[in-house]
């Protein structure tokens, strides 16, 4: 089933690229949940480097960016390093959270581009889907973030 603008998000626990354990139960403020297909293509770098390019806001804006996709801990550690990322890329490795987001496949083969902004409470308050266009992720992420200001 797929999650919608008000709906509380799905309990989770997922480590990331430097193997720390992020739960969805210790977010405190906004999150910008993030789901990409793959580390180290080019759509996906764009996008994971515009987060990066724009992490100051996002933190000034009272948020957490946090990027999902199906990579193990040494793929997302060796993108983050790579793109000089400085926010956690968490490893759902079997896409249990994907499947929990009810984050569609493209062509039923390639993972969907689907970004969730979250309030404090967990609550779903915006959801951006656009496989082709990464930088449009960013944009929309902040966008919403302006209207919880």
């Amino acid at each position: 089933m797929k999650l919608k603008i008000g709906d509380q998000i799905p309990s989770f626990s997922l480590k990331d690229q430097n193997g720390n354990i992020r739960t969805s139960n210790k977010v405190s403020k906004s999150l910008v949940l993030f789901f990409y297909p793959k580390d180290d293509t080019p759509g996906c770098t764009i996008e994971a480097c515009g987060f990066r390019d724009k992490y100051d806001l996002f933190k000034i804006l009272g948020a957490e960016v946090w990027g999902i996709s199906n990579g193990s801990s040494q793929s997302h550690l060796g993108f983050a390093n790579k793109n000089k990322l400085q926010y956690p890329l968490l490893c759902d490795q079997n896409n249990i959270l994907r499947k929990k987001f009810g984050v569609p496949k493209k062509l039923g083969l390639i993972e969907g581009r689907v970004t969730y902004i979250i309030n404090s409470d967990g609550i779903i308050i915006h959801i951006f889907e656009d496989l082709l266009n990464g930088p449009a992720h960013i944009k929309e992420a902040i966008k919403a973030l302006k209207k919880l200001q």
